[in-house]
């Protein structure tokens, strides 16, 4: 069963910044990372990733750089900083309570 995308459209930046935690990446690699993880039931549209990309950045939560491959391909690669790292811990503790929350309110009697 694929999980709507709805439920899952707010929380992209967090993803992303989950992501990141783990180590320095470039898009694709995120978005292929994401697919994976969920077997394929989920996966970030190009648009929204990058324009998710250019939010945490103005926000300050990621920054990015150019890499070099030296198979002549430059990729830019995104790092959480200091601030995303605290914007991360907030959000995901938001989606705990509100998931918390939902359960509680679908529970069967």
């Amino acid at each position: 069963m694929s999980i709507a995308s709805d439920i899952l459209r707010g929380h992209t930046e967090t993803i992303i910044l989950a992501r990141l935690l783990r180590s320095d990446s470039y898009g694709y690699e995120i978005n292929k990372s994401v697919q994976q993880a969920t077997g394929g039931q989920y996966e970030l549209k190009e648009a929204t990733l990058y324009t998710a990309f250019r939010r945490l950045e103005q926000n300050g939560y990621i920054s990015s750089y150019w890499g070099d491959e030296g198979s002549g391909a430059r990729r830019r690669y995104y790092r959480i900083t200091p601030s995303g790292k605290e914007f991360y811990y907030r959000s995901r503790d938001e989606w705990d309570r509100a998931k918390q929350m939902i359960d509680t309110l679908i529970q069967e009697v």
